[in-house]
C-alpha cells in the first residue's frame, strides 16, 4: 500500500489538502524558477501565462479551450490582447488564426484573465480596463434549431473575468484595507470575479460578497470556484453568424432562383 492510500484510507480530508498543496508548489516553483531565469519582460509574461494555461487545461473539461488572443464581435469591434481567454471551440471557431495569434468571437468567452508577476494597484486596475474591453463588445444570440422546434436565443450571462499572479503585494493579502479600496474602485464592467497569487492567496466574489480562500490551499480553491463559476454559466450562446457576414459588406439585391 502506498504512503498516499494509506492516508486517504486514514483521512481523506488531509490527503486531498496535501496533494493540492504540492500541486500549489509546484506551480509556485515554476514561477519562481521563470522569474531567476527568464532575463526578458516580455518572454516572463509569456512564459508564465503558459504556467497558467497550462493549469487551466489540466483541470478545465475538454469542452472549454484555454488561450491567449483578442476578443472580437460582429461589427470589428476588438478587445486589448487578452493573457487567458476561456471560451467554447465546439460550436464557435477562432478566427483569422496566424501562429499563436487568435481572434475568438465574443459570444464564444466564457472568462478572461490577466497574469502578472505580482498583484498590487496597478497591475489591478490594469486587469479590470483588460475585462472591461471584453465586455463592452457587442454579443450576438439566435434561437437553436433542433428536430422539435427550435429554442430560444440564450440569455447573454456575465464574462467572468480574474487575475492571476505569482504573489501580491500587499501583506495582508486579500484582507488589506489598500486591496479592498482599490478594489471596490472598479467600474461596472471592470469588476474582477476572483483573484489568485500562487504564493498562497485568493479571493473569489459570489452572492454579491468577496470571500478569502484558504492560504495552503489557494490554488485548489481558485480552481472548484472556477469551475463552479462556469457550471453556472451554461453554454454559450448561438452566434448570430449573418452579423458578422453582414459586416463584411453590403449584401448583393436578391435574384429569384
Amino acid at each position: 500500500m502506498t504512503t498516499a492510500k494509506t492516508k486517504s484510507r486514514e483521512d481523506g480530508k488531509r490527503f486531498l489538502q496535501e496533494a493540492f498543496l504540492l500541486e500549489q508548489k509546484l506551480l509556485q516553483t515554476k514561477l519562481e524558477f521563470s522569474s531567476q531565469s527568464v532575463t526578458h519582460p516580455g518572454k516572463l509574461g509569456e512564459v508564465n501565462e503558459c504556467y497558467f494555461i497550462e493549469v487551466l487545461r489540466k483541470y478545465l473539461p475538454k469542452r472549454y479551450a484555454v488561450d491567449t488572443g483578442i476578443v472580437i464581435d460582429s461589427t470589428g469591434a476588438t478587445s486589448d490582447q487578452i493573457d487567458v481567454i476561456i471560451y467554447d471551440n465546439q460550436y464557435t471557431p477562432t478566427l483569422l488564426d496566424q501562429q499563436d495569434h487568435r481572434f475568438v468571437p465574443s459570444e464564444a468567452v466564457y472568462g478572461v484573465f490577466e497574469v502578472k508577476p505580482t498583484i498590487n494597484k496597478g497591475y489591478l486596475e490594469y486587469a479590470g480596463k483588460k475585462a472591461e474591453s471584453v465586455r463592452r463588445l457587442k454579443r450576438t444570440s439566435v434561437p437553436i434549431i433542433h428536430a422539435g422546434g427550435e429554442f430560444p436565443a440564450k440569455q447573454l450571462f456575465p464574462i467572468v473575468a480574474g487575475i492571476v499572479a505569482s504573489k501580491i503585494e500587499w501583506t495582508n493579502g486579500f484582507k488589506a484595507k489598500a486591496f479592498l479600496e482599490n478594489y471596490h474602485s472598479l467600474t461596472k464592467f471592470q469588476i474582477l470575479d476572483c483573484g489568485l497569487a500562487v504564493s498562497g492567496y485568493v479571493f473569489d466574489v459570489y452572492n454579491k460578497s468577496l470571500k478569502i480562500g484558504p492560504s495552503e490551499q489557494a490554488l485548489a480553491y481558485f480552481l472548484f470556484r472556477l469551475l463552479q463559476k462556469l457550471q453556472s454559466l451554461g453554454t454559450v450562446p448561438a452566434i448570430d453568424w449573418n452579423a458578422y457576414a453582414t459586416a463584411l459588406g453590403q449584401q448583393n439585391k436578391p435574384y429569384p432562383i
